[in-house]
Order: C-alpha cells, then sequence, then structure tokens
C-alpha cells in the first residue's frame, strides 16, 4: 500500500470511529458559503486539525471542520472549508479531502465556488452552473505516481460535470424560478486576481468564469468515478470598463448574498439523487 493511501485509510479510520453512518453525498463550500451548513441537520462535526494527516484552512470565510448529518433525507458530509493550492499546500493535500470523503462512501460531489464572471452577459450575485472548465492554468492534480486503488492513468474528462446532475438542477432552478448560467469554468493558482489582459486572455480561450479552486478536485474525483456537480456564485465581473478594483470581502458579500439560491438548488438536487 503507498503511503497516500495509507494516510486516506488512517483519516478514514479516525472519522470512522467518530461517526458510524455512510454518507452518500459529499459538499464541498466555496467562499463565502459556509452558512450553508445551517440546512444540514447536524450529527456530528470533526474539525480538520483533528483528523491524521488532513490539511488545515487559512482562508478567510472557511471555517475549517467537516460537517456529519442529514439534509433532504440523505446521509451528508460537508466541508466548511477548502484548501487551495496558493496556501502553499501541493496538490496532493488539495484534494485529499476529496479522496477521504470517497473512502467514506458517498456516490455523488457537489463543489461551489466564488469565482469572476467574464461573460459580457453576466452580473454579479448570478449563478453558473459548471458544464465544463479549463485545467491547463493550474497544476494537474493527479501529477506523479498513479495510484492505481483511485483510478486508471489516463482518466477520461470529456464529461467532467455529469449532465443529469445539471438538468435535474437545472430543472430545479427554473421551478423555483432563478435564472441560472451555464458556462466554462477558468481555473487559475491564484492567490492574486487576474490582470484586465488577462481575464480578456481567458474569455477568448473559451472561459465565462474565473476562479482558484474545483478543477484540481473535481479531476481528482472524476479519477475515482465520483458524479460531479458544481455551480459558481459570480461575485465579481472581471471584464468591466471602469477602473474600479476587486477586494475579498467584497466577493465574500456578493456570495453571501447569492447563498439562499444556491442553497435551495443543492437542497433540491440532494433530494432528487
Amino acid at each position: 500500500m503507498s503511503a497516500g493511501l495509507q494516510k486516506i485509510e488512517s483519516a478514514v479510520a479516525f472519522i470512522k470511529n467518530l461517526y458510524k453512518e455512510t454518507p452518500v453525498v459529499g459538499i464541498v463550500l466555496g467562499s463565502g458559503l459556509g452558512s450553508f451548513i445551517e440546512e444540514i441537520k447536524i450529527e456530528k462535526e470533526i474539525a480538520y486539525a483533528d483528523i491524521p494527516h488532513f490539511p488545515v484552512s487559512t482562508v478567510k470565510g472557511h471555517s475549517g471542520k467537516l460537517i456529519f448529518g442529514e439534509l433532504s433525507g440523505k446521509k451528508v458530509v460537508a466541508m466548511a472549508g477548502r484548501f487551495h493550492y496558493y496556501e502553499g499546500y501541493s496538490t496532493e493535500e488539495v484534494v485529499f479531502p476529496i479522496r477521504v470523503m470517497k473512502y467514506l462512501g458517498i456516490s455523488t460531489l457537489l463543489i461551489s465556488n466564488a469565482a469572476g464572471g467574464m461573460n459580457k452577459t453576466f452580473k454579479v450575485g448570478d449563478l453558473m452552473i459548471i458544464n465544463d472548465h479549463i485545467s491547463t492554468l493550474t497544476i494537474n492534480s493527479l501529477i506523479g505516481k498513479n495510484e492505481d486503488a483511485f483510478g486508471t492513468r489516463f482518466p477520461d474528462m470529456s464529461e467532467p460535470y455529469r449532465k443529469d446532475l445539471i438538468e435535474k438542477a437545472q430543472l430545479i432552478a427554473v421551478t423555483a424560478n432563478y435564472e441560472v448560467k451555464q458556462g466554462v469554468y477558468v481555473g487559475v493558482t491564484g492567490p492574486t486576481f487576474e490582470t484586465r489582459a488577462e481575464y480578456k486572455m481567458l474569455h477568448i480561450l473559451g472561459g465565462d468564469a474565473v476562479g482558484m479552486s474545483t478543477v484540481q478536485e473535481v479531476i481528482a474525483a472524476v479519477h475515482m468515478g465520483l458524479p460531479v456537480f458544481a455551480m459558481s456564485v459570480i461575485t465579481d465581473i472581471g471584464i468591466r470598463e471602469e477602473e474600479n478594483t476587486i477586494t475579498h470581502e467584497e466577493v465574500l458579500q456578493a456570495a453571501k448574498d447569492a447563498e439562499p439560491k444556491l442553497t435551495h438548488i443543492f437542497k433540491e438536487l440532494i433530494g432528487a439523487i
């Protein structure tokens, strides 16, 4: 057994000793979206710092604990706080929780994030269902020796975001009378917000939104055969004419304002899985 797999099994054994149920849905909460956990009927909270080999979140808006409980009739595990490559973590550390959740038993992964809008039809507060991504501008989380227990050396990425989950979420949004966009998410390393020229380049490449998370997590999930659904809150507009700047505080506020809609869609989607 590899050292990486041993670390995962150690973390899983520790968690299972504290929480006996098997979660079927894993949820990753992005910047400013931590209030989502209030919707969960919480049965157990475990701080990242207590879990063997688990990284610890260092970014404002990420609280740093695994939440176990029930939502929409399903057992779930939610990450209140995620890890980013720009914090200095290796890609293996960034995706470690995704692999742990898979080994805990989840069969579907839901991901949220805060993103900068590049599509000119987008506005602050919009929700965008991610239907594809561009990962070439960040470090692939599978670089290194392949762990055959996780998946094949060369995983197919033609459908990283499951179309059936996208269709269900779109129907939920229509029923609730929410205007929801769809688009391509570009993953970058951060931590700087993009320059104006970079926003334009990323949009020309085919991106509708850009962010500093998600892509590495999705690659790891797909590698392990996990169906993924992901949604971005558009917290700022990257391509703009006025000479304004972007602050992290503004990103967190925009995410908080859009959170009720995202929460409703996630809750209904979990119920429909």
